[in-house]
């Protein structure tokens, strides 16, 4: 396999200008005629049709085609406290008419409700367009707009007015993240280019990967539109954003491997065109497999209930295609005119460095492999052993916006009059599918029943559709929407009670953002229970093909595996039981498994690539193991900290969600490169010996012989 890659370096260093014309004239063909990426936020667009959730949300649609659907609750209450009086209750009555005549065009309907029993706060709810992607900016621009008109009523009533429901919480959001991505995309770029200048010397080096990147990031845009549109597909307006950090990972990745490599020959005494040849032939059937082992770990993702993540894995999958071919051919194509001017004005590439660390480490790992793969094992179990608190959570708006956000401060309030549940209140359908209309007792009985439900704070008055066979009944869960209370209620005693208390011959949905959730909840543990172990199989087959081995390829995985235990136990540690959250991010998990297992393979198969290459040579188990830390540790932990380190970024974006996923991801990173990769996998491999590549036997090509110690000579040398 090697002999292909060195041919196909060849091939572009006796062509770099052909190559590097074909990938400008692509990009620039590509751009220019991309389709716009087509996106949506509809639940239904997300959830398979089958899920209570989404039959109810079809059935409300039939059945009351112009229901009063609120998205801005306004909250009002007395200024300094205390209780409403009459005169406060006719102010906000007299408000509501106002919006209903008000300028502002996105207002659809308002509705003023009564006072809480305790006549603390009263809601006036407005109806704005249904919030996605081509109508963002006129959502946001109304909830600004109200906010401003309501601050200037509340000099002249003497009531305090506050926003919140889902339409002024996904505002906040957006202003809050505004910051946050920015502050996360330059981090990122900063980081890379500082670490590259103090890894390589080299402005050149520095600049390289966000040039090439900028460029596979308009192909890979562009062809994820054209084949999104083909196939009648929708994504999330976030699949742009997770494009930039996989692109920078992976691309930042693949470009070190190539590099280092070919520093190291050029060390040899090869000229640079021979030298990138040796590069590509020697580590591009690495790079290759750790990018088969990415896209294989996406295109699993076809296999998710969820429509977003089978949209989203093939996105992902192309950008990390187009970047391999990018790596393989588009870089070396670069680096072959500039030769070994692309360190300049570093000359340290032209011998090895003096720093001895990475040889002494491999020196002593080789004399006691089993000293370092049970300490390692020994830390990341117990790690993993508190991966079994994790305990997801769906609220997104405390994580995402600051306390002090308008939407956070007016739910606050809301509460002090009225269930939580009443800025997104859950609904009830029941329907007679032979067209009977229900009756008057049917429906006082049946409220009732609702009522009784422990976890619900109120049940409206049943609301008919024209033929009077499907009732809506709008229930107030007495906890917020999103918590894993009211989850809790929606999943078992109330969807319970509406199925089992509807009358003879008629069935009931629940519906809303909660029952949303919990069935999100229930596709996403049916999807683990079936994308992780299919893409297991597959990173397997990968793996016994690039290592000719099927052993290897088991304990592999094993480390994989108790790599991503031990970084859900790490956050689960940190985030959930020293912070005192009641759990993380549902999306944890899936995220950790696109970064941390797919991404974190690769260095995984750039140590045991190695491993195979100097036992093919002749040297046994454990000075093949002191050669491999020597030569492919310095690569490894460089491309570690920039992974890791781009990833940390998303920890100074002042979001606890942010700060979540790029904690876990950071240290899922530093895990698989600094621990599975640099310990424990190459101190099992020498462990187990030549039986690690069996049914192979390459590495017996020499006679083996007596096990020697590490050679002392190497121990002055990195």
């Amino acid at each position: 396999m090697s002999g292909v890659f060195a041919r196909l370096g060849g091939f572009v260093v006796r062509r770099p200008w052909w190559v590097i014309g074909v990938w400008v004239v692509a990009a620039a063909a590509i751009i220019a005629t991309a389709p716009s990426l087509p996106t949506s936020t509809e639940e239904s667009d997300f959830l398979p049709s089958h899920y209570e959730s989404i039959k109810a949300l079809h059935l409300r649609e039939d059945a009351f085609p112009s229901a009063f659907n609120p998205s801005v609750v306004i909250v009002a209450q007395p200024q300094g406290g205390g209780k409403l009086s009459a005169a406060d209750s006719k102010q906000v009555e007299s408000i509501g008419a106002e919006l209903k005549q008000s300028p502002i065009a996105a207002i659809e309907g308002v509705e003023v409700g009564e006072p809480s029993p305790n006549k603390k706060v009263q809601t006036i709810q407005v109806e704005l367009p249904e919030l996605n992607p081509s109508n963002e900016d006129t959502v946001y621009d109304a909830v600004k707009a109200l906010r401003s008109e309501l601050a200037q009523v509340e000099a002249k009533t003497g009531l305090t007015l506050g926003t919140t429901g889902s339409a002024a919480e996904s505002y906040d959001q957006h202003k809050a993240s505004g910051d946050a991505e920015s502050i996360t995309a330059f981090g990122t770029i900063i980081l890379i280019i500082l670490l590259l200048l103090v890894i390589f010397r080299s402005p050149t080096i520095a600049f390289l990967p966000i040039i090439v990147i900028l460029v596979v990031s308009g192909i890979a845009n562009g062809l994820i539109a054209d084949i999104v549109k083909a196939f009648g597909m929708k994504t999330d307006s976030s699949v742009s954003s997770l494009l930039i950090v996989v692109l920078f990972g992976v691309g930042t990745d693949y470009i070190l491997f190539l590099l280092f490599r070919y520093r190291e020959r050029l060390r040899l005494g090869e000229d640079r065109r021979t030298a990138m040849i040796g590069a590509v032939g020697r580590v591009g059937e690495a790079i290759a497999s750790a990018a088969s082992v990415v896209i294989i770990a996406f295109l699993a993702m076809t296999l998710s209930s969820l429509s977003f993540f089978r949209s989203l894995g093939p996105s992902l999958a192309i950008a990390v295609a187009v970047t391999l071919l990018a790596g393989l051919t588009l870089v070396p194509a670069v680096v072959s005119l500039l030769g070994p001017r692309i360190f300049w004005p570093s000359k340290t590439w032209k011998k090895e460095p003096k720093s001895a660390r990475f040889t002494a480490l491999g020196n002593l790992m080789a004399k006691r492999p089993a000293a370092f793969a049970g300490g390692a094992g020994v830390v990341l179990v117990a790690l993993a052993v508190a991966a079994l608190a994790y305990h997801p959570s769906f609220d997104l708006a405390s994580g995402s916006t600051p306390s002090s956000a308008e939407s956070r401060v007016a739910l606050k309030n809301l509460e002090e009059g009225l269930p939580p549940g009443a800025t997104d209140p859950t609904q009830v359908y029941l329907q007679n599918p032979s067209g009977k209309a229900l009756s008057p007792s049917e429906l006082a009985a049946y409220q009732k029943k609702l009522e009784g439900v422990e976890g619900v704070g109120a049940v409206g008055e049943a609301t008919l559709s024209k033929n009077r066979s499907t009732a809506e009944f709008v229930v107030t869960l007495a906890d917020g929407p999103e918590s894993d209370a009211a989850l809790a209620t929606v999943r078992d005693p109330l969807r319970e009670t509406a199925h089992d208390s509807a009358p003879t011959g008629a069935t009931a949905l629940v519906g809303g953002i909660t029952s949303v959730y919990v069935d999100i909840d229930k596709a996403m543990n049916r999807d683990y229970s079936l994308v992780f172990p299919v893409a297991a199989i597959l990173i397997m087959i990968v793996l016994a093909l690039l290592l000719r081995s099927l052993v290897a390829p088991l304990y592999l995985m094993v480390s994989v595996g108790l790599g991503f235990a031990a970084t859900l136990g790490a956050t689960t540690l940190i985030f959930q039981d020293a912070a005192g959250k009641s759990g993380l991010i549902f999306l944890l998990p899936l995220v950790m498994y696109m970064f941390v297992v797919a991404l974190g393979t690769d260095y995984n198969i750039l140590m045991m690539s190695r491993l195979r290459e100097e036992a093919a040579e002749g040297l046994p188990p454990r000075p093949a193991l002191a050669m491999a830390i020597r030569h492919t540790g310095p690569t490894i932990s460089a491309a570690g900290v920039i992974l890791a380190g781009s990833f940390a970024v998303l920890m100074l974006a002042g979001n606890s969600l942010l700060a979540e996923i790029g904690f876990a991801i950071a240290f899922g990173i530093a895990v698989a490169a600094f621990v599975m990769a640099m310990l424990f996998t190459p101190s099992i491999t020498a462990l187990i010996g030549h039986l690690a590549w069996w049914p192979g036997h390459s590495d017996r090509e020499r006679a083996p012989g007596p096990e020697p110690e590490p050679e002392p000579e190497l121990s002055s040398r990195s």
